[in-house]
């Protein structure tokens, strides 16, 4: 299982915007072939940083995700909403085993 932690911090201006936009990007991602998780999460300690949990089987599914219109889409949509750059973080998962 190929997992990557994506850390994202947003102008406090563009939280609003950046939780819609990242929900469409969330419900097309878990459609696709491939996908086993797509979980958006907020800090409780600062609403304005973000982490996406994002777990598929294999980082050739990982790696087709960011071929997507949608995943394109949004990348687009959030560039200038980023207080800094996001980093994603690459991690292979051990458990759950995926099946």
């Amino acid at each position: 299982m190929h997992v990557t932690l994506v850390h994202v911090h947003v102008k406090p201006e563009h939280v609003d915007a950046f939780i819609k936009a990242t929900r469409a990007n969330h419900e097309a991602s878990v459609q696709e072939p491939g996908n086993l998780r797509f979980d958006v999460l907020q800090s409780q300690d600062d609403p304005t940083r973000f982490v996406l949990y994002e777990a598929y089987r294999s980082a050739e599914d990982a790696a087709r995700h960011k071929e997507t219109a949608h995943y394109l889409a949004w990348r687009e949509t959030v560039a200038e909403w980023m207080a800094e750059p996001r980093q994603g973080v690459p991690y292979e998962g051990l458990f759950p085993r995926s099946t």
